[in-house]
Order: C-alpha cells, then structure tokens, then sequence
C-alpha cells in the first residue's frame, strides 16, 4: 500500500478547501447557484458537486468562478504562503504632492489605498464603483452633487461613484486618507459588535 507524502497531504487539504471557500464566496456575494450558472456557462449540479467537493476543481472550471467573483485565482486556490507574507508597499508619487500608496494586489475585487492629498481645486467626477474613505489625519472636503461636508480623523464616508462628487483638503494643508474601492455593487461591510447570527 503507497502511503501519502507531505506534499500530497497538502495537496488534498488544498483541494479540499476549494469548495467550502468557492461556498463561502457565492454566499457573500448574496448568489444563488442558479444565477452563478447563468454568470458563468457552468450547470448548477457542477456547482453544487464543486462546492460539496464531490467533484474536484479544474482550471477549465476556477477560472470562470474567478471572473464571477472577482477575485484572483489563488484566492480561490488559497495556495500555501511562500517566502516573505509582508506586503511591499510601493508608494506612487502624483502631482503636486499627492502620495497613493495600493495596500493590495487583488485587481477586480475591493482595492485598498492609503493616500494623501495635497490642495486641489474642486471637479465633480462621476465613473461606476462605490468608495468607502476614512480619515487619518488633517480634514477631508467631500462633495456629493449639491451636498458639502467636512470629515475628520476617525470619520468616514462611503458613497456610491455613480454621484457626481469629489474629495480633497478641507483647507490648504494635506489630509491622509484609507481609500477603498471597488466595482459596483461591492461595498465595504463596517462591523462594529458580535453578528446578530453568529
């Protein structure tokens, strides 16, 4: 009788944490396994099988639930962590003293920055998505169409892009900000106590 190396032991726990994540992921996103068919060309007893792992994961198979989901490969994959885990932050430097610094590397899904703004004068964009901004230090200026307000370390702001809006230094000097966004429909999800459910 063969007896199963480390690295198929690893290989099975992988693929075998596909299908619970693959469920986790669908239910987040608040999909039934009928609309997933739908997005995806995949029938919902192969869904179904995915999920219960009675069928293991081809890429024919994870790279259109990637897609569906957004999110990257290997997070569906959640291949072993190799090497340094810290992310290296590669800050962008912008015009006129504006520092966008990406805190993470996932395209399609929720984008996280940490940004400071330096003055600017004020012009109403408008573009799909939905941003959630929180501020570190100094005072945010946002407007929303006809609305104004002033946010403050500790305050934080989310809005639909479809609005025409803007945001920048309440006065001259800099303000830093946590800026999320991500395509429309993903929105940030603020727990503040224990889950009503849980």
């Amino acid at each position: 009788m063969d007896r199963m190396t480390p690295m198929d032991a690893d290989l099975v726990e992988i693929l075998d944490g596909i299908g619970p994540r693959l469920r986790a992921l669908r239910r987040d996103r608040g999909l039934t396994l009928e609309a997933l068919a739908e997005d995806t060309g995949i029938s919902v007893s192969t869904l179904s099988r995915l999920e219960s792992g009675k069928r293991r994961p081809t890429l024919e198979l994870l790279i259109p639930l990637a897609r569906a989901h957004r999110v990257a490969l290997d997070q569906l994959v959640a291949a072993p962590a190799t090497g340094d885990p810290r992310v290296h932050l590669k800050p962008h430097r912008k015009e006129r003293g504006n520092v966008l610094v990406p805190l993470t590397q996932y395209p399609g899904r929720v984008q996280v920055f940490k940004q400071v703004l330096s003055y600017r004068e004020p012009k109403l964009v408008t573009h799909a998505g939905y941003e959630w901004l929180y501020v570190l230090a100094g005072e945010l200026r946002l407007v929303l169409g006809e609305r104004d307000f002033t946010l403050r370390p500790g305050e934080a702001a989310e809005f639909d892009t479809s609005e025409p809006h803007w945001f920048g230094p309440a006065g001259t000097t800099a303000v830093e900000i946590l800026h999320l966004f991500g395509p429309h429909g993903d929105q940030a999800v603020v727990r503040t106590g224990p889950s009503a459910t849980s």
